[in-house]
């Protein structure tokens, strides 16, 4: 048997303790399948006090994260500090300089700075791994990077935050309010004491920048990815859906359009016998279409210590087996940098949900703005017939760009007989 694997764990939170329970309870299985044994020689965390359900008096115990990086007798780094910046990234860093490899479960650090650590870690000669920093225990980074090796991918698409996909679900099944369910979901722990990074979208796109970057073989700016997240949607708009045969989830999407890549966060109307609209509560789904394969699903816990844990102790299992791969398959010299397709020139189908005065000649209106712009109609619902008082209408497009579709929302809003600010739902044919 090959010399143990002798790694570093930077962070003991919920994660990073799953990950020593794992790596410790596992300790027997994973010397046989790997060839050698996993050895945890250090750890690092801000409170060594804590009680932590574990003991941690077999590991060198280091204030200080950055001497995991310096340590000779550490092979491999495991950062489950969190963030794009500060010591996370610069702990990152150093242990890729010194030759050391490094599995992390930050999203956010990869999705900031994935083709830089990349082009690092492979002038150096070590892996970087980070199957836990896409949807949890769900390998869908290993079967981009191996089981679909030889595939062209044309378009993934997938459920990557389970705060989000709570909230849906339940608003969905008990009619509640967005902000009922949302503080339910702090209560339950789902959601965070401050959820903006969750329902505004940020967390999916981080998964999503490193998913495209992967599968597309694109350097993907953060920043160029459309987002927008579920804080405007309403129980209405999801009755609506309903009666429409659509759920509403929030998606991530990513796809090779004639011009490019485009990514984009969104919430979505999806058909109800679509099986991403089966994807309901915590869980996340992701769908890879490529070919020659079709479409791959991938489906299961996004989050949590288990699921999570159980992907860093896969990608320190790959490392202790000696596969060391590019970050991003594709090289990181050979990466795409031609950027995003602009969101705007994209086309789709949509849902609006006005709510107007109810009086002659608005629906009229509204008909103009949109058939000078070229929007048809598919179809046009109305709850209500109060003369002079608010009735809400639900339309339903045919397919017209991003850019055409925002000038008429814009167009709308500003006419006298609309009360509120227009909702716009987009519908994925998926």
């Amino acid at each position: 048997m090959s010399e143990p694997l002798r790694i570093g764990i930077a962070g003991l939170g919920t994660v990073g303790g799953g990950v020593v329970k794992l790596i410790e309870k596992a300790r027997t299985v994973l010397a046989v399948r790997c060839g050698r044994e996993i050895e945890i020689h250090a750890v690092s965390a801000r409170d060594r006090s804590k009680g932590r359900g574990f003991d941690t008096s077999s590991y060198k115990w280091l204030d200080d994260p950055m001497e995991l990086a310096r340590l000779d007798e550490i092979d491999l780094v495991v950062e489950l500090i969190g963030g794009s910046e500060g010591v996370a990234l610069d702990l990152v860093n150093q242990a890729i300089a010194n030759g050391k490899h490094v599995v992390t479960a930050n999203k956010a650090l990869i999705a900031h700075h994935g083709p830089a650590i990349a082009k690092a870690a492979e002038e150096k000669g070590v892996t970087v791994a980070y199957e836990a920093a896409v949807a949890g225990g769900i390998p869908v980074v290993k079967g981009l990077r191996e089981g679909l090796i030889a595939n062209e991918i044309t378009k993934l698409y997938g459920i990557l935050n389970g705060t989000c996909n709570y909230i849906l679900t339940d608003m969905e099944q008990s009619g509640r309010a967005f902000a009922d369910v949302l503080a339910e979901a702090q209560e339950l722990g789902y959601a965070e004491a401050d959820p903006a990074f969750d329902v505004g979208g940020i967390d999916t796109a981080h998964k999503l920048t490193i998913l495209a970057c992967l599968a597309f073989g694109t350097a993907v700016p953060f920043e160029d990815v459309f987002v927008e997240g579920i804080e405007h949607i309403t129980a209405e708009d999801i009755a609506f859906a309903g009666e429409l045969g659509y759920r509403v989830k929030l998606l991530g999407i990513a796809s090779r359009e004639a011009s490019g890549v485009a990514a984009r966060v969104h919430p979505c109307l999806v058909k109800c016998e679509a099986p991403i609209a089966e994807v309901n509560g915590v869980m996340n789904g992701v769908t890879v279409e490529g070919d020659p394969v079709g479409a791959t699903v991938f489906e299961g816990p996004g989050a949590g210590e288990g699921p999570t844990a159980s992907a860093v102790a896969a990608d320190i299992a790959d490392i202790a087996r000696g596969l060391n791969q590019n970050v991003y398959l594709t090289p990181a010299k050979d990466l795409d940098q031609s950027g995003l397709v602009p969101f705007e020139s994209l086309t789709g189908t949509y849902y609006m949900r006005l709510s107007v005065i109810d009086r002659p000649g608005v629906i009229a209106s509204i008909s103009k703005i949109m058939g000078d712009a070229g929007v048809s109609i598919e179809s046009l619902l109305q709850r209500g017939r109060h003369p002079n008082e608010p009735v809400t209408v639900v339309v339903q497009t045919h397919e017209i760009s991003e850019s055409v579709m925002a000038d008429v929302i814009r167009q709308i809003e500003a006419l006298e007989a609309v009360v509120e600010k227009p909702c716009l739902i987009r519908i994925e044919a998926v």
